[in-house]
């Protein structure tokens, strides 16, 4: 039986409280461990950022985690952070968990402004390279089409899609020309600390949380979430994925962990509870896969038709395409395990049933 977001909320602790870092201004979490939180113009309003006190090369600084998106409110936060949050000391080096446009609009700014390396996956450099020149998955015409296959075919979707083609690099204007590789199991000394690289897909190409056994801290990037569930999309670059199953299997890899880690999330507040997180993640996604089979069973689906099992409420073409990812993903996941079929009918629709018996 599905429980409320708030009933599965109460099962964690929230070591902080109710307490926010002001715009413009950091919260200490843990001893040169510093949390910021910057307003985003979306339905998720908002993203975590970490500022870690740290030493390179002979100077005293900070290593910056995340960065929001490319826009002046945000620009003008960083430089308030500058000026009374950081002591005075430079940004030594930024480190980015993945490439999502909240997560890396702003590194080249902040590494130009710093002379300051980028850190980051090679996967999701790439990814992020490609995107701020082009577009990855959230707008033109390889999306309208890959959206049209899965039932979202309608004329004024199909053109808002194709119109949307700037939308990626509208956000990340650019992205630094070198950057140092950060693989699973690479291990950064930030401040006298190892913070171990883990690696996650499903959600992104190739995301990394940091891991800090001897602070306890674990900063979890978008893998793990206190309050709403990871986005996990099958896009036009990569149409066949079975990103939900990468998804999981990734989950599997924080579950070594000590159970009073503290999580720094990248959306919420920290909190500690990672084990039973990663459950209720689970649980809520075997439950969205019985629906989705049991609508599949019903009639034949297409993922436009799974939007409303996996959705509720109301949609704007925006939430649509990342549902319309979502709901690619649950069906690709049954398709792949053999509990459904998939078939291209006439209208270039694929819709799913069920494998018949036997």
């Amino acid at each position: 039986m599905t429980q409320d977001r708030d009933t599965l909320e109460k099962r964690l602790h929230y070591p902080l409280g109710d307490r926010l870092p002001d715009a413009g201004s950091a919260l200490e979490v843990a001893p040169g461990v510093r949390w910021v939180r910057m307003g985003l113009p979306f339905a998720l309003d908002h993203i975590n950022l970490w500022l870690l006190r740290d030493e390179l090369d002979g100077r005293e600084g900070w290593t910056v985690v995340d960065c929001c998106i490319a826009r002046e409110e945000a620009r003008a936060q960083w430089e308030q952070l500058f000026t009374h949050e950081m002591d005075g000391l430079p940004v030594l080096r930024v480190v980015v968990t993945h490439m999502h446009p909240d997560h890396i609009g702003l590194a080249q700014w902040l590494c130009e402004r710093w002379q300051a390396p980028l850190y980051i996956s090679a996967t999701d450099y790439h990814m992020a390279r490609l995107g701020s020149q082009s577009t990855t998955g959230f707008g033109g015409d390889a999306a309208a089409r890959h959206f049209a296959r899965h039932g979202l075919n309608d004329s004024a979707s199909q053109q808002r899609i194709r119109e949307r083609s700037g939308y990626y690099p509208g956000l990340v204007p650019g992205v630094p020309s070198e950057f140092h590789r950060l693989l699973d199991g690479t291990v950064l000394m930030i401040g006298g600390h190892r913070w171990r690289c883990i690696a996650g897909y499903g959600h992104a190409p190739e995301h990394m949380a940091l891991f800090c056994a001897g602070l306890g801290l674990l900063i979890s990037g978008d893998m793990v979430l206190p309050r709403i569930s990871t986005n996990v999309s099958v896009y036009d670059q990569e149409p066949e994925a079975d990103a939900l199953a990468l998804f999981l299997s990734s989950l599997e890899r924080f579950l070594p962990l000590p159970a009073d880690t503290l999580v720094l999330p990248s959306h919420g507040k920290p909190f500690v509870g990672l084990h039973e997180r990663i459950e209720q993640l689970q649980a809520h996604h075997r439950e969205r896969l019985a629906e989705v089979l049991d609508a599949c069973g019903r009639q034949p689906c297409s993922a436009l038709d799974i939007v409303p099992v996996l959705f509720a409420r109301t949609l704007d073409l925006h939430q649509t395409t990342f549902a319309m990812g979502e709901a690619i993903a649950h069906l690709h996941r049954l398709w792949y395990e053999g509990r459904l079929q998939r078939r291209l009918d006439s209208d270039g629709v694929y819709r799913f049933s069920p494998v018949p018996a036997g």
